[in-house]
């Protein structure tokens, strides 16, 4: 890590962070508890170096924001963004994620789920590690709140289409546009430098919206 991120993950991690190899015994998070509130919860999904995480979570105050990610530096440099803007409604979990919905979530906590540019494992050899896969994407809506929504955007057009295709194969999960097809860029998605250079490199970037009813 910089300088920088080394400083700010002394000094915030032990109020805003906290680590999956730290937690013990699978048990529900006690959200309210940490956040010091009761409000929806939107978990992010691989915050990367958190500019979009950080700047998401200032637009909407009156939620809480919670970033699951395995890269250490990635999340000292969302801590300093932390510091920098004041925020105080968004929480950290380094680890697996799917371990997080697992064993450390119950069924019908979150408002939504986000899961922007993941690993797109392009090489055929490699799609199982990709992390939309059927179960993961059942465990995933188990764990939205009736209504919550599971909102994936890639900027690979295979990824897309195999995000589309698990979807809809999920009983409990409903594409939100209209045709069954892409939603549009949502305004409120920051454009990162990531997304600028897959826009320049020749790439659109499709979205994808589900949310979550329970089937008749």
């Amino acid at each position: 890590m910089t300088d920088g991120q080394e400083h700010a993950w002394r000094e915030f991690w032990p109020v805003y962070g906290r680590d999956l190899a730290t937690l013990g015994d699978p048990a529900p998070l006690e959200l309210s508890d940490w956040f010091g509130r009761d409000a929806p919860v939107i978990m992010e999904i691989g915050s990367g170096m958190g500019e979009s995480t950080a700047a998401l979570a200032a637009e909407a105050p009156e939620r809480n924001h919670l970033a699951v990610e395995v890269y250490q530096p990635g999340l000292g440099q969302l801590l300093m963004r932390v510091r920098d803007q004041g925020l105080t409604n968004l929480r950290l979990l380094r680890g697996d994620a799917v371990r997080v919905l697992r064993d450390y979530l119950q069924p019908d906590t979150l408002a939504s789920i986000r899961i922007f540019f993941p690993d797109p494992w392009p090489k055929r050899r490699h799609h199982k590690r990709r992390l939309i896969q059927p179960e993961f994407v059942a465990l995933a809506a188990s764990r939205l709140r009736p209504g919550g929504t599971l909102h994936l955007a890639t900027d690979w057009a295979h990824y897309a289409e195999w995000m589309r295709e698990v979807c809809a194969a999920e009983p409990t999960l409903r594409n939100t546009a209209a045709d069954g097809g892409w939603t549009p860029r949502p305004p409120w998605r920051p454009l990162t430098k990531f997304e600028q250079r897959a826009r320049a490199e020749g790439r659109d970037v499709r979205d994808l919206v589900y949310q979550r009813f329970s089937p008749e």
